[in-house]
């Protein structure tokens, strides 16, 4: 289907201000879609009232209103500019929110407006946490026991039925605002008030806690005509009980057997298409380790910031599909940017392991309680790309910007053994590192080198407490062997070989990490000094099946540079139609969104790129945020 002629001119609702749950991501998509509205003929309108970011720049529409997100505001500018469509889907929560408040009141009706992406009744069944379980219910898809109630002594007779612990949900907030985990009805009546009170239609969900299970993720697109692709899966390295925000996750899924994989994308597509989306959707599913049992835990009908990562991790625009699929193309028509030669309904392959490593806000609020929940309390995000995970989750430490260079953290390494136990069973930031040091304590012979025995019981220890797939632990365990293999180096009882170094690097060490551990300087010690230079991979969708046009690189230590055979097949390129090659800049982004340091240096990047491209040079960008346009 081309684009539908009814549409001239297109409203777009921004995310407004950055709060926890809401930040770049939505400017990323917003910008996107608007690029796209505007790449068609169409004219756009935009309304949002944060100044710092790139969607209002004056370049992203026709017209552009800094203005208060709330439906007076929205109704003014809909009389004024008299646009036929709003879409909805692209604004994050707020966006959301606002045109269904504006659909229920009839408002769009009478003004002659179609709300784009998702329907007032799609948007019903996946917020609504009554009309979703029903709709889940409907289809033959597992929810965990529940009940919606609008009032604080249902939640506690409910309870009584399904006994502690239980989790809050509240319906229509963002990163599960006003949500929780009671463990007695104490804590049941201040977080259900709560989130009664932070609800919109002061409606929660009061579901039996499965913390614990797996959490999986399933990015997936569906256009007009039904056909629908998954783009990304995604894992939580933390279990259900944390939300996937302030979680680290890892895409593609990796604890999963094909059985898994396939009966939660079968569900995911089944999903999408009951709720008829027009565009993104984001599936979250709960799955039991030792069993085929799943549930699902919640739909979000919109792009999301699992939905940002999704596209970076891939490659594959969610966002600017997402645009095109509502203004009325189907996914086959669609062209794929990145490789110039598929179109958007190829699924994504990949051939490398992707990790996002939330960033918290603990460094300037010290004394906030940092126990994670299922309330996000992460800022920003890192995003890390390499050959394995244990590389990727070496590059995620170092990027987010907490004074890490590795997986030993300095406060542990003088706490004793109890106090390690101990803080295995908290649930907060430092959780990964103190892991970490609980496995080099326990799985070291008496000289120092790996006893496996001890591994394995160390590894089933950890698991019974944080529940974490044995996958993970054991990664972190081939760390910990190449660590105890630098102590040995340290002591004099063995050296530093050349295939010691190269699986070093290979697993994500940097030179200065080795050396330290190792007790050597990297000056006089003439391995490290002749540094083992990276390789550049490409993140191209296709997993290398077709040349790339406009991909991602990421770096790893490999015999084969992809970015040296890409800028060949570029200056071939240039020289085949009689160009001088241009001169190259490298432009470097501001990383993850934290206190003091938001989307505004995302905007000054991609204005940066943007003036040094029309001033006739190439540009490479590096950025470690996949929230962000600069890494589009």
């Amino acid at each position: 289907m081309p684009l539908n002629k009814n549409i001239k001119k297109v409203l777009v609702i921004g995310s407004g201000p950055i709060v926890i749950g809401q930040a770049a991501e939505f400017d990323y998509a917003g910008t996107q879609a608007c690029k796209a509205l505007k790449e068609q003929g169409l004219q756009v309108v935009l309304v949002n009232s944060n100044p710092a970011t790139l969607m209002t720049d004056h370049s992203m529409a026709d017209a552009i209103y800094i203005e208060p997100l709330i439906p007076e505001t929205i109704k003014r500018i809909i009389i004024k500019e008299k646009p036929d469509s709003l879409l909805s889907t692209l604004g994050g929560q707020t966006g959301l929110t606002l045109s269904m408040q504006l659909a229920k009141e009839g408002f769009l009706e009478e003004q002659g407006v179609q709300l784009l992406g998702a329907k007032p009744d799609t948007i019903d069944k996946a917020e609504d946490r009554q009309m979703f379980k029903d709709t889940m219910e409907e289809i033959g898809e597992p929810c965990i026991p529940s009940k919606v109630v609008t009032d604080l002594e249902s939640a506690v007779e409910f309870t009584k039925t399904i006994g502690y612990p239980i989790i809050i949900r509240p319906a229509f907030t963002l990163g599960g605002t006003g949500g929780g985990i009671a463990a007695d009805e104490k804590e049941l009546r201040e977080i259900a008030a709560n989130g009664l009170h932070r609800s919109p239609i002061h409606q929660i969900l009061v579901e039996k806690c499965i913390s614990g299970w797996k959490e999986i993720e399933f990015e997936v697109i569906r256009d007009g005509s039904g056909n629908v692709i998954t783009v990304c899966s995604m894992e939580n390295f933390d279990p259900v009980g944390v939300h996937t925000g302030d979680s680290i996750v890892i895409a593609p899924t990796v604890t999963l057997a094909d059985k898994e994989y396939q009966m939660l994308r079968s569900a995911a597509l089944n999903i999408i298409s009951a709720l008829k989306i027009e565009g993104g959707c984001n599936c979250q599913f709960a799955l039991k380790p030792d069993s085929f049992d799943y549930a699902v835990i919640e739909v979000n009908p919109r792009v999301s910031r699992s939905s940002a990562l999704a596209s970076k991790a891939t490659g594959y625009p969610i966002a600017k599909v997402a645009a095109l699929i509502a203004i009325g193309y189907n996914l086959d028509e669609i062209p794929n940017t990145v490789t110039g030669k598929t179109a958007a309904c190829f699924e994504p392959v990949l051939d490398y392991v992707v990790v996002k490593f939330p960033k918290w806000p603990f460094d300037k609020f010290v004394y906030a309680k940092r126990t994670l929940g299922t309330q996000m309390k992460a800022t920003g995000e890192v995003m890390a790309i390499g050959t394995s995970f244990e590389q990727a989750l070496m590059k995620a430490v170092r990027g987010c910007e907490i004074g890490q260079d590795d997986l030993n953290m300095k406060i542990l390494l003088s706490a004793s053994d109890m106090e390690i136990e101990e803080r295995l069973h908290q649930c907060n930031d430092l959780r990964l590192f103190v892991i970490f040091e609980a496995l080099k304590r326990g799985c070291k012979n008496a000289d120092g080198t790996l006893d496996t025995e001890k591994a394995n019981a160390t590894v089933a220890h950890i698991h019974d407490i944080t529940m974490i797939d044995f996958w993970f632990l054991q990664k972190l365990v081939n760390l910990v062997a190449i660590e105890y293999s630098f102590t040995q180096i340290r002591s004099g009882k063995g050296k530093l070989t050349k295939e010691v170094y190269r699986e070093a690097k290979k697993r994500g060490y940097p030179d200065k990490v080795i050396a330290k551990i190792c007790g050597l300087s990297i000056t006089e010690n003439q391995l490290l000094s002749e540094h083992l230079n990276p390789s550049y991979k490409m993140v191209d969708t296709c997993a290398g099946e077709f040349m790339a046009e406009t991909p991602y690189f990421y770096g790893t230590y490999d015999s084969q540079n992809e970015a040296v055979e890409f800028l060949q097949h570029r200056l071939e390129k240039t020289k085949a139609a009689g160009e001088e090659p241009k001169k190259r800049v490298l432009v470097l982004g501001s990383g993850p969104i934290r206190i003091g340091q938001g989307i505004e240096f995302d905007y000054a990047s991609v204005q940066c790129v943007w003036a040094l491209k029309k001033l006739g040079f190439e540009v490479a960008i590096v950025n470690n945020n996949p929230e962000t346009v600069s890494t589009d």
